[in-house]
């Protein structure tokens, strides 16, 4: 039983809290607790010198010892409190900084991304992101001198108690319980983590994106064209409003709880008051014990109404979300780095053995028993509707995710079992969301670096030769000194670039998820054809909307509902008559003219 309830406390996020605070800053730490030691004590020494100094003044004795000490003990109120700011300010400092840390390495180390996906997930990942940031409560920096200010509170509280021994043995525990009971009775106005859950964290989370939408840039342009900035004002004052109702539910006071707290605290009170008045009276205690005892009394007060639990709980909220996302992730991760083996050198044959999928937490089934061999050295394009599982193929192939079932093969060999550092050098992509980085041109393009000359003929592939005045030295964002913003498509050539700088240093699989879906139609043929020639050595899948692009490929798979339901060339695929066609002709319809007599042209990019 002693076991358990010592386990029970280890678990507790105070318990985690002080902890990580002395692995944060061992120094800081140890100062910190010392001063809170020191505060809390001084007040009891205080007491003393006053009941001293009093007892010095009816006997008509030396009033140099006490004066001294009352001295001492002002002096040193006066300077610790201050030192003590400061030092809680830096150990604040610094245990936030071992916080992101600690978040960095639960972010980036695992191989895959489904921790970062994941909707179960979600309110931890933004509570230990954004706890610093003043919208979950105060910074560290600060709140820990809230938190050290209701340690010393309780320090000097049961500081007192140990005076009150001198005058009865029962007075102590009846006023520590007396004044204790205002933590467990008014709990509900005094625990911060009463705020932190989940209904709470998820309004904070859409009061704050309500928040974005108004004080960010990215959204400034159709919020303003739209006419939208009555809208976002007010959905940002309903959400927060709503957050508000929300944690003063979680918080409220109970009239029952207050009442019998009362109670309790002046019933206590009363006894121990009037039999310290008693004993004065009578002469059974001198004027300077009553001196100590009365305000020794008054001390234990000190721990009363749980001033250092909404702090503290406020504080170690953060740590007690990303002990539980360290340990959710460690669990949950089904990907492992591999067992180690490497792949010769060379184009990659690719096949898909009957592969099943779905994310965590969703009932969908994405991928559905997908079967497909991409010869190695050549190129294949995937089409389909929205939804089909395209650009979750390209995750799976990119060992983000794994198959929920069946296998991806790679000349052979499971993905899983190779490396996954040496395949993710042996693969290179372009996502969708692909990364806009503010940075030089030449870190965008190549982010663990390459001579300037591959560089430069990445951007030439890419059709980007042009972006920055061809300075590689040009930072890609206007936030900076001689830095400069480009347009999407001059983004996308980037990003593109950034890929085939990775095939000119080795690569030999280029995955293309809508790479060039911000291109007009005449420049995005232009650009592929120009990719297909720089990466003729590898093997290349295309994902791709854009029917002008997908028939350069040398094949091209139709998917649909996670699977293979056409593969052939373009023109087989024509001659066949089945989806492709019907998409084909669909979107070729858009780029149709009528010639001198009448008869329609399709534009030769189609």
């Amino acid at each position: 039983m002693r076991t358990k309830a010592l386990t029970r406390f280890r678990a507790r996020q105070e318990w985690r809290f002080f902890g990580a605070l002395r692995t944060a800053a061992p120094g800081w730490t140890w100062a910190w607790w010392a001063l809170i030691v020191l505060r809390g004590v001084v007040p009891a020494v205080a007491s003393v010198a006053f009941g001293w100094l009093v007892g010095a003044v009816e006997r008509h004795g030396s009033l140099t010892g006490p004066l001294v000490l009352v001295a001492i003990t002002f002096t040193t109120t006066l300077v610790m409190q201050p030192v003590h700011q400061l030092v809680s300010s830096n150990l604040g400092s610094s245990m936030a900084a071992h916080l992101y840390d600690r978040l960095m390495a639960v972010c980036v180390t695992p191989v895959g991304i489904g921790h970062l996906e994941s909707p179960e997930l979600t309110n931890d990942l933004t509570m230990a992101r954004d706890f610093d940031l003043g919208m979950m409560g105060p910074p560290l920096d600060i709140s820990m001198d809230f938190v050290a200010g209701g340690l010393v509170q309780l320090v000097v509280g049961l500081s007192a108690s140990v005076l009150l021994f001198g005058f009865h043995w029962w007075a102590p525990p009846a006023l520590l319980v007396a004044w204790g009971c205002t933590h467990w009775l008014l709990r509900e106005s005094g625990v911060w983590k009463d705020r932190n859950t989940d209904e709470v964290r998820t309004a904070q989370r859409h009061a704050d994106y309500a928040y974005r939408l108004a004080v960010d840039a990215a959204p400034s342009k159709e919020l303003r064209f739209f006419g939208l900035a009555g809208w976002v004002t007010e959905r940002f004052i309903g959400r927060r409003s709503r957050l508000y109702e929300l944690q003063y539910e979680a918080t409220r006071m109970r009239e029952k709880s207050v009442l019998s707290c009362l109670a309790i605290v002046v019933g206590v009170n009363l006894v121990v008051f009037w039999l310290l008045g008693d004993a004065a009276s009578s002469g059974a205690i001198s004027t300077g014990a009553t001196v100590v005892f009365v305000q020794a009394a008054i001390g234990v007060s000190a721990i009363a109404f749980g001033g250092l639990n909404w702090a503290l709980d406020g504080a170690s909220a953060p740590v007690a979300a990303l002990a539980r996302l360290e340990t959710s992730v460690a669990e949950s991760s089904a990907l492992q780095p591999g067992a180690g083996r490497l792949l010769q050198f060379g184009p990659k044959e690719i096949r898909f053995r009957d592969v099943h999928f779905a994310y965590a937490g969703e009932g969908r089934t994405v991928l559905d028993g997908f079967d497909l061999t991409v010869p190695a050295g050549s190129s294949l394009a995937i089409v389909g509707l929205n939804g089909a599982g395209k650009t979750t193929l390209a995750k799976l192939l990119c060992r983000l995710y794994d198959p929920t079932s069946g296998s991806i093969e790679i000349d052979g060999m499971p993905l899983t079992e190779l490396d996954a550092v040496d395949w993710r050098r042996r693969v290179t992509a372009v996502f969708q969301d692909f990364v806009r980085f503010e940075l030089p041109l030449c870190v965008n393009v190549a982010p663990v670096g390459a001579p300037d000359d591959v560089i430069r003929a990445a951007l030439a592939d890419a059709g980007g030769e042009a972006i920055a005045g061809g300075n590689l030295d040009t930072i890609l964002s206007k936030g900076y000194p001689g830095g400069t913003d480009l347009s999407g498509g001059q983004w996308q050539r980037v990003a593109l670039a950034r890929a085939l700088c990775a095939v000119r240093q080795g690569a030999e699989v280029l995955l293309l998820d809508e790479p060039t879906a911000q291109l007009d139609v005449r420049g995005e043929a232009e650009i592929f054809e120009r990719v297909l020639t720089a990466s003729r050595h590898c093997t290349t899948i295309l994902i791709s909307h854009r029917f002008s692009t997908v028939r350069l490929a040398d094949r091209i798979c139709v998917m649909d509902g996670g699977r293979v339901v056409e593969l052939g060339t373009h023109a087989e695929l024509i001659s066949l008559g089945g989806r492709y066609r019907t998409m084909f002709e669909l979107q070729a319809s858009r780029f149709t003219e009528l010639d001198d007599d009448g008869a329609e042209l399709v534009h030769e990019s189609l």
